[in-house]
């Protein structure tokens, strides 16, 4: 019997994660490069009280032009944990600029937001090499190399890797 969890050759995303992104608008070929641009835009003008600034490189563009505006719900139970919800919209984390620049820091690289899972219980962000993370009240979490790989971490339950102890 075929896994539902389980990539078929050849495609992005398991067949349950792109039924709950096509239920959400998206479909192959989605780029939305203006709502991109002007979420640039605005979290290049964003300097926080303390002088900390945003990064914005070409992965987490391109990431929001494919699926920005979207909230896509988790098409059912979770694997290993409970799966979230994901919202990509970057302002989510417009606020957040010390954080993020301080994870990128950790990491040695720059951290720009991507959105929010669960109705913002936590922060989505990505790096410049397109790795995905959450940080919510507990941690740090590292949820795929890619924006694939974590939409499926999210929305199937699967337990992410913590990067910093709660």
């Amino acid at each position: 019997m075929h896994d539902p969890n389980q990539h078929p050759t050849g495609t992005r995303f398991t067949p349950v994660v792109a039924k709950a992104l096509r239920a959400a608008g998206w479909e192959p070929g989605r780029w939305i490069i203006r709502q991109a641009e002007e979420w640039a835009d605005a979290l290049r003008a964003h300097t926080s009280p303390a002088g900390h600034r945003h990064a914005v490189f070409p992965a987490v563009v391109e990431a929001w032009a494919e699926f920005g505006n979207l909230h896509i719900l988790a098409p059912g139970p979770g694997r290993q944990i409970a799966p979230a919800s994901v919202r990509i919209d970057p302002l989510a984390g417009l606020h957040l600029a010390r954080t993020l620049g301080d994870l990128g820091r950790a990491l040695a690289t720059e951290v720009s937001p991507l959105g929010q899972e669960s109705e913002g219980q936590a922060v989505l962000a990505m790096d410049s090499e397109g790795r995905v993370y959450s940080i919510d009240h507990t941690g740090d979490w590292y949820l795929g190399p890619d924006i694939d790989r974590a939409l499926n971490t999210l929305l199937t339950g699967v337990q992410p890797t913590r990067l910093t102890p709660g």
